[in-house]
């Protein structure tokens, strides 16, 4: 099973979080979506905040390290991480993906 991984972050995280998962080989592509603007409730209150929003490409099999590993570098006390399963993709990105998600060399 191939995700997508939504993730907000601040914006001076964003780049830094995207690097550390791909060297990490827990996902093979990160889009970095800067200009987020986001409205939310936290602690009884309505909140806004500017965000990236990180569109994290990874496997199944990858997705406990990888949402472990956002949780360990994201500065929020509960971060979103929302994973949408997909199984329709070009094949050979399919193939990719796997290949760039397997343990092997950094």
């Amino acid at each position: 099973m191939s995700l997508v991984v939504l993730v907000t972050v601040p914006p001076e995280r964003a780049h830094e979080l995207a690097r550390t998962l791909v060297a990490e080989r827990l996902a093979g592509c990160v889009n970095v979506l800067p200009g987020v603007h986001s409205v939310y409730r936290w602690a009884g209150e309505v909140a806004e905040e500017p965000e990236t929003l990180l569109l994290i490409k990874t496997t199944g099999e990858q997705y406990p390290a990888l949402e472990a590993r956002v949780r360990s570098l994201h500065p929020y006390e509960v971060p979103e991480i929302v994973a949408l399963p997909f199984d329709r993709a070009l094949p050979e990105f399919q193939t990719w993906l796997r290949e760039s998600t397997e343990p092997g060399p950094t």
